[in-house]
């Protein structure tokens, strides 16, 4: 049995989500992965530097979506994967020690992400088949989302698990569609969740700012990691992104001026 869309605006939703496989080193992984997410009505398909792609076995699995593999993109990281995305949302088996938020059910995750997609993209982010994701990449994600499985075997292969993700963000979308239901608008810019490049961007000026006021003067300090983790949780909008990098250009001013007093009075007691 199939769905289709009803209108133009609700396919949207399915085309602002984005599957990104990184690192795979099984290419028929990849196929299967494709087959899994077109057969969900997504095509969107991201591969952070795959072991072997383009390869005969990918095309096999794919199945028939062997059009979705040809427009697939590659990238050399995780951060290019990901950067115009304003949820990032990858796939872990188990916690990791950065508190970033966690869904504990696909269908919660699905939920936001559907919503989110009314307004920009959404990825969902799956790592390596043996290990995942490494801690330095689950820390360019905005959220974290676990498949609840049986404890006693909870092994899951990699394009099985975009399936149970996917199929529940297809679920949510219809959910969200009906031919007397008003369908969802986008919001205002300024209302909208900033992208990964965009939250960045303030990142580089929190550390910048905090660095030159003296707040941050261990180089190894995880204060820098847990402020991220803040600001995922909290999650701003562009417009208040914008007032907090406001804030932080007010502080670097103060922060100079404070400074050029205090090499003043150090040039005015040295020549009494």
């Amino acid at each position: 049995m199939t769905d289709t869309p009803t209108s133009p605006q609700a396919t949207t939703l399915l085309d602002n989500l984005r599957v990104v496989l990184v690192q795979t080193f099984h290419p028929g992984n990849i196929g299967a992965t494709a087959r899994a997410i077109l057969t969900m009505g997504i095509k969107d398909l991201v591969l952070v530097n795959p072991r072997c792609f383009p390869d005969e076995e990918a095309t096999r699995m794919a199945s028939g979506a062997s059009e979705l593999l040809e427009n697939a993109r590659v990238v050399e990281s995780l951060e290019e994967a990901v950067s115009d995305c304003q949820l990032v949302i990858g796939a872990s088996a188990r916690l990791r020690s950065l508190p970033l938020p966690h869904f504990d059910e696909p269908r919660e995750m699905a939920t936001q992400a559907i919503d989110t997609a009314r307004d920009g993209k959404v990825a969902l982010v799956f790592g390596r088949e043996r290990f995942g994701l490494t801690n330095e990449e689950i820390a360019c994600c905005t959220h974290q989302v676990s498949i609840p499985t049986n404890p006693a075997y909870g092994i899951l292969n990699v394009s099985q698990a975009v399936q149970v993700l996917v199929h529940e963000c297809r679920s949510a979308w219809r959910l969200t569609i009906s031919d007397t239901q008003e369908q969802p608008t986008a919001r205002r810019e300024d209302d909208q969740l900033p992208t990964r490049e965009q939250l960045g961007y303030f990142h580089e000026h929190l550390g910048r700012a905090l660095r030159g006021s003296g707040f941050l003067n261990q180089p190894h300090s995880q204060t820098e990691e847990r402020l991220r983790a803040l600001f995922s949780r909290a999650e701003p909008t562009r417009r208040e992104l914008s007032i907090l990098r406001g804030m932080l250009a007010n502080l670097e001013r103060q922060t100079a001026a404070a400074q050029d007093n205090d090499r003043n009075e150090i040039t005015s007691d040295s020549n009494d």
